[in-house]
């Protein structure tokens, strides 16, 4: 697989307009495009550590020292990264080493990952994501396609969705084009009948072009596209914008181009 650099480096591949007569189906990610990632997390961990205060008291005092649970989770990504496709895990694992090294019991690390994960499916929504998420799933099959955790039941979402590929699963996650391609399969479509639609430029817009579909970048904090001539077929602030565009598309006939 090339990386996006030697994409960018390389002969001029300009991306033509949407198509949308190509589109029978919707792969979407999930974190950072039906929802704001960061503020989950810092809320999840927080509840985490006041668990741990309970159960836990000297963990709890070591994950307040600075950089320790930062570096803590950097150094279980560079030791384990047979757990890089699978966030849960990772987190598992961190919070494991903690309690040892704090001197707890490491039995308590799944409890204390169950507490943090229960609050990590609290999300809030983008204004837009639940109005378009009822259109595109009345339109097309939708598939959810994350290297995240989230879990659709638990966030409420999941009758909106065809089905879900994730990377914790699937063994691999984005942009490695097989986890496109099987998320393309769960909808019963090829590749190239797919719009893929996410916020990150490498993982979900490059990664769904590398897979031969059709991408939507969505784009909330107007960033430079970073990887040359073959870009995203669409550009859009949000999904609101984006339903706009497939609306008005819809509309004029199944032929047209965007």
């Amino acid at each position: 697989m090339k990386s996006p650099s030697d994409v960018a480096s390389g002969e001029p591949h300009p991306t033509p307009p949407l198509d949308l007569s190509r589109v029978k189906a919707i792969t979407l990610d999930l974190d950072d495009t039906l929802w704001p990632i960061w503020p989950t997390i810092v809320r999840a961990e927080a509840v985490m550590q006041a668990w741990l205060a309970d159960h836990a008291p000297a963990t709890a005092a070591l994950c307040l020292q600075p950089g320790v649970l930062r570096g803590t989770r950097e150094r279980m990504a560079s030791e384990r990264p047979d757990l890089a496709h699978d966030l849960s895990a990772l987190r598992r694992e961190t919070i494991r080493c903690l309690l040892l090294q704090a001197g707890d019991d490491p039995v308590l690390a799944e409890p204390a990952f169950e507490v943090f994960f229960a609050e990590r499916q609290r999300v809030e929504l983008f204004d837009d994501a639940r109005p378009a998420l009822a259109w595109l799933g009345a339109r097309y099959p939708v598939v959810a396609l994350s290297n995240g955790n989230a879990d659709l039941q638990r966030v409420g979402i999941a009758a909106h969705f065809h089905a879900a590929v994730a990377a914790r699963d699937f063994g691999v996650g984005k942009p490695d084009p097989r986890i496109f391609h099987a998320a393309a399969n769960a909808a019963g479509v090829p590749a190239h009948a797919v719009l893929h639609i996410g916020d990150d430029a490498r993982l979900d817009a490059w990664g769904a072009l590398e897979a031969g579909m059709q991408a939507a970048w969505i784009n909330r904090d107007a960033r430079e596209w970073p990887f040359g001539p073959a870009r995203p077929h669409v550009i859009l602030r949000g999904l609101g914008e984006l339903v706009s565009v497939l609306d008005q598309a819809d509309r004029s006939g199944p032929d047209v181009v965007i």
